[in-house]
């Protein structure tokens, strides 16, 4: 199991997670956040930090935002394990899914 970043991170992206995690498993997309599925240790430690509520444990994923697992997953088909967020740096893109939605209203 893996923890899920869903649809309160598009066009946030606070990064408050990423100064929890103590594996360095979430990476930056272009529009949000991406959790490694095989890189994470099941911690938790990220979902407290994050300020919008994004971050769910697998199971626990609202139904309303279960494409986010597969979005999650999906982020490293090309990108792979590279073991680490920090020596990856930012990414120039996002899983297609979340590329295509419109601009999310920053309330």
């Amino acid at each position: 199991m893996t923890y899920v970043i869903a649809q309160p991170c598009v066009d946030v992206m606070d990064r408050g997670c990423v100064e929890e995690c103590p594996v360095d498993c979430i990476y930056e997309g272009k529009r949000m956040l991406y959790i490694h599925p095989d890189e994470c240790v099941d911690c938790g430690a990220c979902e407290p930090a994050c300020p919008v509520e994004a971050i769910f444990y697998e199971d626990d994923t609202p139904d309303e935002w279960s494409e986010y697992y597969d979005a999650n997953v999906g982020f490293f088909d090309d990108l792979g394990s590279p073991g680490g967020a920090a020596k990856t740096g930012p990414q120039d893109f996002d899983h297609p899914f979340v590329a295509a939605l419109p601009p999310q209203n920053q309330d």
